[in-house]
């Protein structure tokens, strides 16, 4: 069986008495964008730094492309690319100066170095400003020269820490589309605080919370963690409001229009069909029927505080 990209074994990580992190355990398999969730001080940017490299862990194993970080971190880091949050920019050097010295930092073949700026300029969007100082690059720009700094030397494996932190809405757009396009042959992990970012760019979600992994799995399973328990309904000729709160299941009726209702009911999934199969029975007119799902926000507040618990 392939190794998987990125395995993550009882990791722990212990500041003087205190533990930042305990026993985390995960794995990436497979190429697209992985989310990291997590409050401040959760545990995530040390999680983040060891599997990167940066930090030595007090306990545990991260392999990354089947090859142990502890034992062998030279080989292991061939496989990596890095995206700090602060970037690392050498304001007087140009792009491809920059990119260049990048790429000797990462280990690349002599003989492969300019081709290997080339393709990262390229692929950036930022071949066109590879005599143009950094200094004079808008944010959006810089952050395109982080990401190719990162992805040079042909990486496996790419962590990026809030890459989208400080853009403008458009600039956001276009590293976005980016992320999700050099996460087509490799997997990516995006660190960010931003739960929108989270579902424009993932498909999986890893969260931390005081320092333990409380959730691993799909932006769908994230999504539906909370069972939904309201629903929202239009009606041409909607009945009085004891009427419906007769239904089995339903709990309460909140008016939000003259036809339109959101009714909280007790999770039981017949309930949206007992009210269908009333609103046709009996002549209500039904035209809408939505259940509502819960929020990002809510879904990271839950598990915050499932963790304290």
């Amino acid at each position: 069986m392939e190794n998987a990209i990125v395995k993550v074994e009882n990791l722990s990580h212990r500041y003087a008495s205190q533990w930042a992190v305990r026993d985390i355990n995960f794995e990436i398999r497979s190429q697209g964008v992985v989310g990291l969730l997590g409050s401040n001080g959760a545990g995530k940017s040390t999680t983040m730094n060891i599997i990167c490299g940066v930090l030595k862990q007090t306990k545990g194993e991260v392999f990354i492309n089947g090859i142990s970080l502890k034992d062998n971190p030279v080989a292991a880091k061939r496989n990596i690319g890095f995206m700090p949050q602060k970037l690392p920019l050498y304001q007087d050097f140009t792009v491809e100066e920059y990119i260049t010295y990048c790429a000797d930092l990462r280990m690349v073949e002599k003989t492969q170095v300019k081709k290997a700026t080339k393709d990262a300029m390229e692929r950036c969007g930022v071949l066109h400003f590879r005599e143009r100082l950094l200094r004079n690059l808008s944010g959006g720009y810089q952050q395109r020269v982080g990401i190719a700094q990162a992805i040079v030397h042909n990486p496996r494996f790419v962590v990026l820490d809030e890459p989208t932190n400080g853009l403008d809405p458009n600039q956001i757009v276009e590293v976005r589309n980016l992320i999700k396009e050099i996460a087509q042959d490799r997997s990516v992990l995006l660190s960010t605080h931003i739960l929108t970012e989270v579902q424009a760019t993932c498909q999986e979600i890893k969260m931390i919370e005081e320092g333990q992994m409380v959730f691993s799995g799909t932006l769908e399973m994230f999504d539906n963690y909370i069972e939904p328990n309201t629903l929202v309904v239009s009606l041409d000729t909607p009945p009085v409001q004891d009427e419906l709160l007769k239904l089995e299941g339903v709990r309460s009726i909140e008016q939000l229009a003259p036809s339109r209702f959101r009714i909280g009911y007790d999770g039981d999934k017949k309930t949206a069909q007992r009210i269908a199969e009333t609103s046709v029975n009996s002549n209500w007119g039904l035209m809408e029927l939505i259940i509502e799902k819960s929020s990002l926000d809510a879904v990271f507040a839950r598990l915050s505080r499932k963790n304290t618990k």
